[in-house]
């Protein structure tokens, strides 16, 4: 054994217990390792893990406390605050609560005025103790999945030791914060954006996608039964956007895409404008960048698209319609008018004239009237009818030649895969139902994640509001 002396602060003298512990119990481990005692390792990880959340804990009430000032009137940010308190709270950290004694203080001479906790405000601890990386965590948790698979996964981690209503709640706090912040915060990002090298074009796509929603219910005519609920609900499934802007290389493969929801109460104006902003701003890097504005059949996403990349702004955009969306539509059409068997060859042959001849739509739309099949039905569809009417009003969102020329995208695969994993993996669970204010604090954290901007946005979202104070 050899003693080791360790200096510590004054005000770290509560560090004693909690490391004579820790040593302890690894030297316990140490000797059965040498004796040759089978080892239970993973028992040892885990009370490891909660003799160094000891210690943690013990760090984290040292180091709140300083951050209190303890004198009957303190200037804050220059102007006089009295106390009015002294009592001890509970912050929250990834290894749980530790109790901390503050003062709290209020504006001389205003005696309706809220009270203020230096060491929240100086911590940038959100609502009731909860401290930023904390918050952080837990709010990362539950854009994954939900509240209680949030806290199953923390238990299994051997941190943040709260209930499954504390992710929900934090969750939401850190979303609404982001939401009050999001004009700025999404500027700043796309200001501090690097763009791929690659680089040579950007593609602009928007996407609907159902959303289960929770609505009130119509109430029926007449007088309600006794045992009637005083409120009554009904799960309905509205339209939800997503929108995303793809940084693509010279061969038209995706590099980065960064990604945008709304809830279907939303605007969904707004969330077109900020994608149309962002391209400006990455414009502004690379001048060159060709626009590309990708999209299925929709002639509301197109409005939108149409209205937001004006060619004042943008000069040249190319307007493709999904490529695949076309292929969907031919090939059901193919089947009727030349039979199951034959159906797959002209499929292709169909597909490759679309890629190497702008005037393939023209021709491929002359082959189906010619047909004279646009009237037959399969189940409650036209096959045919609808290939003619999509070709019809896309024909010049067709140019996939002259696209794949300049090495352009000719697929909204982005987009797809956005409204399934922004909307669907997530907010689509058996039975779920949202309200517009949390739904739309789980999409635009989640956008966030799935965007890769999750820590520069944290960075700015819980970034403390600057406090000076001294006693008085």
């Amino acid at each position: 054994m050899i003693k080791i002396v360790l200096e510590v602060p004054e005000d770290l003298k509560e560090l004693e217990t909690p490391l004579k512990t820790l040593v302890a119990e690894t030297e316990r481990r140490l000797q059965d390792a040498k004796q040759g005692r089978r080892p239970d390792y993973e028992l040892f990880e885990q009370r490891l893990s909660e003799r160094l959340s000891e210690v943690e804990r013990t760090i984290h009430g040292a180091t709140l406390a300083a951050l209190d000032v303890d004198a009957e009137h303190v200037m804050i940010n220059e102007k006089l605050h009295a106390r009015v308190g002294r009592h001890s709270a509970d912050y929250k950290t990834q290894a749980g609560p530790v109790g901390v004694p503050r003062s709290l203080y209020r504006p001389l001479g205003e005696r309706n005025a809220p009270v203020v906790d230096l060491v929240t405000l100086r911590s940038g601890a959100i609502a009731d103790g909860w401290l930023p990386g904390t918050a952080r965590v837990m709010a990362h948790l539950l854009q994954q999945g939900t509240s209680r698979e949030a806290k199953q996964t923390a238990e299994r981690m051997g941190r943040l030791p709260y209930s499954r209503s504390s992710f929900e709640r934090v969750g939401h706090e850190v979303g609404k914060l982001f939401a009050g912040k999001r004009a700025g915060i999404e500027e700043t990002l796309i200001r501090a954006y690097e763009l791929p090298k690659e680089a040579v074009s950007v593609s602009v796509s928007l996407d609907r996608v159902s959303l289960p929603m929770e609505e009130p219910k119509p109430r029926p005519p007449g007088r309600p039964r006794k045992d009637a609920p005083k409120r009554s609900i009904q799960r309905v499934f509205r339209m939800a956007y997503c929108g995303t802007v793809t940084l693509h290389d010279e061969k038209g493969e995706a590099l980065h895409t960064i990604r945008y929801g709304c809830m279907p109460e939303g605007d969904e104006k707004l969330l077109v404008t900020a994608m149309a902003s962002d391209v400006l701003a990455l414009r502004r890097k690379q001048p060159s960048l060709a626009v590309v504005a990708l999209a299925d059949g929709s002639v509301e996403n197109w409005n939108l698209l149409g209205e937001a990349l004006d060619e004042t702004s943008f000069g040249q955009v190319y307007w493709l319609i999904d490529f695949w969306h076309v292929l969907e539509k031919l090939a059901a059409a193919a089947k009727v008018v030349h039979g199951e068997d034959a159906a797959p060859g002209v499929a292709r042959r169909w597909k490759l004239r679309l890629l190497n001849s702008n005037a393939a739509a023209g021709e491929i739309l002359g082959e189906l009237t010619i047909s004279g099949k646009e009237q037959i039905r399969v189940g409650d569809a036209r096959p045919v009818h609808e290939a003619m009417t999509y070709l019809e009003n896309n024909a010049g969102r067709m140019k996939y030649a002259t696209a794949r020329s300049v090495g352009l995208p000719i697929g909204s695969g982005a987009v797809e895969a956005t409204c399934k994993s922004l909307i669907g993996v997530r907010m689509k669970r058996p039975g779920s139902r949202w309200k517009h204010a949390t739904g739309e604090h789980v999409i635009q954290l989640r956008a966030l994640s799935l965007s890769d901007r999750w820590d520069q946005a944290m960075d700015i979202t819980l970034l403390p509001t600057p406090v000076y104070a001294r006693p008085a």
